[in-house]
């Protein structure tokens, strides 16, 4: 049995994984659950991987993945794991991991910046192989390999493969893949107020940038994660 607010915490993970792709900050868990410091975060995540329910990915910051969810929030949320694991040790130079059943293959169109924008990728470099459950129906997807760290506080590390829905708008709170000026394409979260786009970094040492909403074009928003060891 879970306390009450072990199974806040899980729901609220896999709420915000389900939505994001990724799992939410401490920050952000420790206000969700109205708790006045991160120790009891630790806490109730430790709690929630010695029964089972999560798994926290070696040497990756805040990397959290859910293993399981009780019957009842099963049934409530829906239940679909949002990271698959491979060896890229084990595979070719170039070479994504093996398709699984029920899995549609991806172009993945090059490398996204977490950090410092990079020149825009427009050309594909590999395919990748995910879940049919990651990706909706009747939508274009497209898949990037992230360089640089300003998104690890979002669970986003040097390396990862996101996947992205192909579109044109975004909400305030998503991460996106924004294009700069017509030259430079990033993957950070997207705010909007009036006529300023702020492109909010999940990393302190990064400053948010502020541009005018005809410098970006959202390119897709970000609805899964691939990591591979």
């Amino acid at each position: 049995m879970l306390t009450k607010k072990q199974l806040d915490l899980l729901e609220f993970i896999h709420k915000r994984m389900q939505r994001d792709g990724v799992p939410p900050s401490f920050d952000e868990m420790k206000e969700a659950l109205d708790l006045r410091s991160k120790s009891g975060i630790h806490r109730l995540i430790t709690a929630l991987e010695e029964r089972g329910f999560i798994r926290r990915l070696a040497h990756r910051a805040r990397a959290i993945e859910i293993v399981k969810l009780p019957d009842a929030l099963e049934a409530k949320t829906g239940f679909t794991p949002r990271v698959i694991e491979g060896d890229r040790q084990n595979l070719p130079a170039g070479a994504m991991p093996v398709a699984t059943d029920g899995a549609m293959k991806l172009p993945v169109m090059g490398r996204i910046a977490a950090g410092t924008p990079i020149e825009a990728i427009s050309q594909v470099a590999a395919h990748v192989a995910v879940p049919q459950q990651m990706i909706g129906t009747g939508k274009h997807h497209y898949a990037l390999e992230v360089k640089g760290d300003s998104m690890i506080e979002a669970g986003i590390n040097d390396g990862d493969i996101v996947v992205i829905e192909e579109g044109q708008t975004a909400d305030n709170g998503d991460i996106v893949v924004a294009l700069v000026e017509d030259q430079e394409a990033t993957l950070k979260r997207f705010r909007q107020k009036g006529n300023m786009i702020a492109l909010e970094a999940a990393n302190p040492a990064y400053e948010t940038r502020m541009l005018r909403d005809d410098q970006v074009k959202v390119q897709g928003k970000l609805v899964g994660l691939i990591r591979t060891y």
